[in-house]
């Protein structure tokens, strides 16, 4: 859905204003916050590869507006790709809170989402990033290959686009 579709009203409708679109502040935010997602990358393991992929220029994430970054402070989502190990937890963590409001994690691959193979006998792996920080999108694989982070971006981008925008002004 474009952003034309989502206004509420044209100017061609109205008399003396041609080529003017009206609608609210609040759906305005909603589309820029989803067409300008910035995730902060936490690439621990083999899923890192597959995200720096769908970075490059065959997927090209830029098309959808998402452009990676290398600072909590700058980024409004966290893509958590990889094993996370219990000596990292506290550091996932630290950068989470130092992201600004509203902020998204998703979670990459099946170690970040549940352990993956490690989840059984492994003491020093968490089983699960949302043990640490809630987690908006799970994208399952090992590893997930790169239509399917795409696939997980927009499904983080239509909830945005389905939030509240009020409970973050």
């Amino acid at each position: 859905m474009g952003v034309a579709q989502r206004l509420l009203a044209r100017g061609d409708d109205l008399p003396g204003l041609p080529g003017v679109l009206f609608a609210k502040v609040g759906e305005l935010l909603k589309i820029a916050r989803e067409a300008s997602l910035w995730p902060m990358t936490f690439g621990l393991a083999c899923c890192a590869i597959e995200m720096m992929a769908t970075g490059a220029a065959r997927y090209d994430l830029d098309r959808f507006g998402v452009f990676f970054r290398a600072t909590p402070r700058q980024a409004d989502a966290m893509i958590v790709a990889g094993r996370v190990s219990v000596k990292m937890a506290s550091i996932l963590q630290r950068l989470y809170h130092q992201m600004p409001e509203p902020r998204y994690v998703i979670a990459m691959g099946g170690c970040a989402s549940q352990g993956g193979p490690f989840c059984h006998d492994c003491y020093s792996i968490v089983k699960g990033v949302d043990r640490l920080v809630p987690v908006d999108v799970y994208i399952p694989g090992c590893p997930p290959r790169p239509e399917a982070l795409i696939q997980g971006l927009l499904a983080l981008q239509r909830k945005i686009h389905a939030e509240d925008i009020g409970k973050f002004a």
